[in-house]
């Protein structure tokens, strides 16, 4: 297994009080760094809220075909709802081993929108990837799942504001020209940033690499490729905020989502009961890999209570590289490390700028030009 990293850590109050070094910030996001900002102390409820959020993810993934084929939207190239097997990874492989979920955080700014409103250049016809509605699971399917992810995400963002304030601080010292409180407005004005909740499926006992033997082979990690689950890649918006990944033993609890009808009398709406979660994964080769500025590969841990934020390619290019986008990968928990069905549950918030932004000053490219590469470049086709 590759060694464990110590992700550079700060407090929320550090954050809100401004007093986070610029030292700190180049170990955390500069050219030397692992592009990756812990944050602890965060608000009380994020424990609750993320409990409830990731539980969904497994009763989702768990959904008859036809309920989550309710939820694909094939035009916006499954960037708004449900997908499974529709991205492609190294090789040309097709990813089956997680299902997501995207969904728009337009609400963030305004809570009657559902995806940013159209432009003179972007529009539902030629760019549905960021204009299409949110589609969402009924109550009647899933009840209390668009509450419980989009309040989890109105916390990660409020977060990600107050470290978007400290790299401008850093920013408007260092580089040259650059617009004061740029990268908090992009954060906190953004109607375009995207939330992804992840399953990652139970790998099929079946097919599954046979379990390592030694224990050396355990600590290399030996047994199917490394990046399995999600392959090397390179977040493409600003600010990834990142839960700590959740394991479900889905084989002891079941996450089947019983059936359930509302009436108008009923006082409060319904919320699933979360899952129970296991203490750690029980494969100690799984989890977030990040590949370091000298071609090291580490595995990084996210503690439970709280909140990372990795950089993307966006932040990499408003900064003129002064902060670097980081390659990571996540690495699956092997069926032959347990007697259960481990799924692994996470959220992931991309704050982004708008679609009209500008990303780079000097070859004026707009965030949408940009991401429509990175669409385009991602997907089946």
């Amino acid at each position: 297994m590759a060694p464990i990293a110590q992700a550079v850590t700060v407090s929320l109050q550090e954050l809100k009080d401004g007093t986070v070094s610029f030292e700190k910030l180049q170990q955390a996001f500069g050219p030397d760094s692992l592009g990756i900002l812990v944050v602890k102390d965060v608000p009380p409820e994020f424990a609750s809220l993320r409990h409830h959020a990731l539980s969904y993810s497994s009763y989702l993934g768990n959904l008859p075909k036809s309920e989550l084929d309710k939820l694909e939207n094939e035009k916006a190239k499954y960037l708004t709802g449900w997908s499974l097997g529709k991205e492609t990874l190294k090789n040309g492989q097709v990813d089956t081993l997680k299902g997501s979920f995207y969904a728009n955080c337009a609400f963030y700014v305004d809570p009657k929108l559902s995806c940013a409103a159209p432009t003179e250049e972007f529009n539902t016809d030629n760019f549905p990837e960021y204009l299409s509605p949110n589609i969402w699971p009924d109550d009647a399917t899933l009840p209390g799942f668009k509450n419980s992810v989009e309040d989890l995400c109105r916390l990660i963002i409020d977060v990600a504001v107050l470290v978007a304030r400290a790299c401008d601080r850093f920013a408007e010292k260092e580089i040259a020209g650059y617009p004061n409180g740029y990268l908090e407005k992009v954060v906190s004005t953004s109607t375009t940033t995207k939330a992804r909740l992840l399953h990652y499926f139970p790998e099929d006992p079946v097919n599954a690499p046979p379990a390592p033997t030694k224990a050396s082979e355990i600590a290399n990690g030996e047994g199917g490729d490394e990046d399995d689950w999600c392959a090397t890649h390179l977040d493409h918006g600003c600010l990834t905020g990142l839960t700590s990944a959740m394991f479900v033993d889905e084989a002891k609890t079941p996450a089947v989502a019983p059936a359930f009808e509302q009436t108008l009398a009923d006082s409060k709406p319904l919320k699933l009961a979360p899952l129970p979660e296991l203490d750690a994964s029980p494969d100690p080769a799984s989890g977030l890999y990040i590949k370091s500025r000298t071609g090291q590969t580490v595995q990084v841990k996210i503690p439970r209570d709280c909140i990372a934020f990795q950089t993307g390619e966006a932040l990499e290019r408003i900064t003129e590289g002064k902060f670097k986008a980081v390659p990571h990968f996540v690495r699956g928990a092997r069926a032959s490390m347990s007697d259960g069905r481990i799924a692994r549950n996470t959220l992931a918030v991309f704050t982004q700028p708008n679609l009209g932004e500008e990303v780079d000053m000097e070859q004026h490219i707009t965030f949408g030009e940009f991401a429509r590469g990175i669409v385009a470049k991602n997907t089946v086709s």
